[in-house]
């Protein structure tokens, strides 16, 4: 009897340790988007990229199975940051641009967060608007560093020649020139934020990681010495960089993980990670420095298509959660989207909007916690000309000349047998749901952005 005295007795000190070092207060978050990272790139995916780091994390936490995006970066962006689809927007936020994608105002993840105590940082791609105006600090972040545009050459930081956008690397808007890998660089900044133990604070890390120019540092190709990608010397060399790449993407976040835990900050901070897009299997390099081209790139493999699609392949992405003594391991394979990162987040630190935000996103917190059953509901993606809509187990597709293709992903999830003809009803169902997501869609360009730069 007293020995089950001491054990009921430490069961609720180890009770009241967890809920003060779990959910007794908000978390700090530290939200991590890849940038083009394909499904098939990382290690628990089978993949050819050595992600050790990220491996673990996945083990000990929650793998998202079924996360999806939109098929381009700009608009996986907006609906991050926003709650809502990006299309509600206008046509400029649903594809790839320097412009601004939301109207200043726009309730976003780090206004609201900040709104409710949150020190709110961000450092790397923003890729929202370019110019001074639109910089992160306008929507409720206290700091950010990195890029504007959408991508830069890792070593120049350059974006494009010929652009006005061509310098773009800048701390809190303001433009500069800095020595060093981008990569390397977008992670000392997230470490100097960890390491500064702000009481609450929310930290998102947008890599330019793994999109092109890509490249890496030669310590992390030294990793793949003996590995041969390809009996082409010039497709072994384009893969060889894509690999060292996502070997440097995840030893970043592995240093990022050690911060946490000598700050002792680690319980006590949610990790999300997803991916923009797809990746993308082989593309030119348009950027303005020396790197190459990628004639072997990314891969996505066993999914169907790549990034810019709306098949699985360019619009479910690697993710995962990870947060200890809160979140069990395991696998959460309900279809969420982007735009329910910022609804689940306010019901995970229990606070609401004062005003309606028209969020398209659901919350998912009970569901990755607990297993709590979430309603269905339907996941829309558009792109210019281009839709897809997936409700429950079924996915449709309507492309630019009014193509339509069906498929049923829960038990065809690679898309190898489209069924249109053989359920018309579903056809007309799910195309009845799409035009009503249509319709919420601003389709005119905002007045103020007329003859701007993209």
């Amino acid at each position: 009897m007293f020995m089950k005295k001491c054990c009921y007795l430490l069961l609720v000190l180890l009770s009241g340790a967890v809920a003060v070092r779990g959910e007794s207060r908000p978390p700090n978050i530290l939200l991590i988007v890849a940038d083009d990272l394909g499904w098939g790139d990382v290690g628990w995916h089978g993949g050819f990229g050595k992600t050790p780091v990220m491996d673990g994390l996945v083990k000990g936490g929650v793998e998202l199975d079924q996360h999806y995006v939109q098929p381009v970066c700009t608009p996986t962006r907006t609906a991050l940051m926003s709650g809502r689809y990006p299309g509600r927007f206008g046509p400029q936020a649903l594809a790839p641009s320097n412009l601004r994608a939301m109207p200043l105002g726009t309730l976003t993840m780090a206004s609201f967060l900040k709104a409710h105590g949150y020190r709110t940082h961000q450092c790397g791609k923003w890729h929202l608007g370019a110019r001074p105006e639109w910089v992160p600090n306008a929507y409720g972040f206290d700091t950010s560093y990195g890029t504007l545009t959408g991508a830069a050459d890792p070593w120049t930081h350059f974006y494009r020649e010929g652009s006005v956008y061509k310098d773009t690397w800048h701390r809190d808007g303001k433009l500069f020139r800095e020595e060093g890998n981008a990569t390397e660089l977008v992670a000392a900044e997230a470490l100097r934020v960890i390491r500064a133990k702000e009481p609450q604070w929310f930290l998102y890390v947008a890599f330019h990681a793994v999109h092109t120019p890509v490249d890496a540092p030669a310590e992390y190709k030294e990793r793949y010495a003996g590995v041969k990608f390809d009996e082409d010397p010039v497709r072994h060399e384009s893969r060889l960089r894509m690999a060292a790449m996502v070997s440097q993407l995840d030893a970043k976040i592995g240093e990022m993980m050690a911060a946490l835990e000598e700050t002792k900050q680690r319980d006590n901070t949610l990790v999300i990670f997803t991916s923009d897009n797809g990746g993308i299997e082989s593309l030119k390099n348009a950027y303005a420095g020396k790197v190459g081209d990628s004639p072997l790139n990314s891969e996505n493999d066993p999914l169907r298509g790549e990034k810019g699609t709306l098949y699985e392949g360019g619009t479910r992405v690697c993710a995962f959660v990870n947060w200890p003594l809160v979140l069990r391991p395991g696998k959460y394979t309900v279809p969420m989207h982007a735009v329910d990162w910022l609804p689940t987040m306010a019901a995970m630190i229990h606070r609401k909007p004062e005003e309606d935000p028209r969020w398209d996103g659901v919350n998912h917190w009970g569901g990755i916690k607990s297993g709590e059953p979430v309603a269905e509901r339907s996941i829309y993606i558009a792109k210019k000309g281009e839709r897809s809509l997936r409700r429950g187990e079924w996915k449709l597709i309507v492309g630019n000349k009014g193509k339509v293709q069906l498929f049923r992903i829960g038990e065809d999830p690679l898309e190898k047998r489209e069924v249109s003809r053989e359920h018309p009803e579903k056809v007309a169902e799910l195309r009845g749901l799409m035009e009503a997501e249509v319709v919420k869609d601003n389709p005119v360009l905002p007045e103020d952005l007329k003859g701007l730069p993209e």
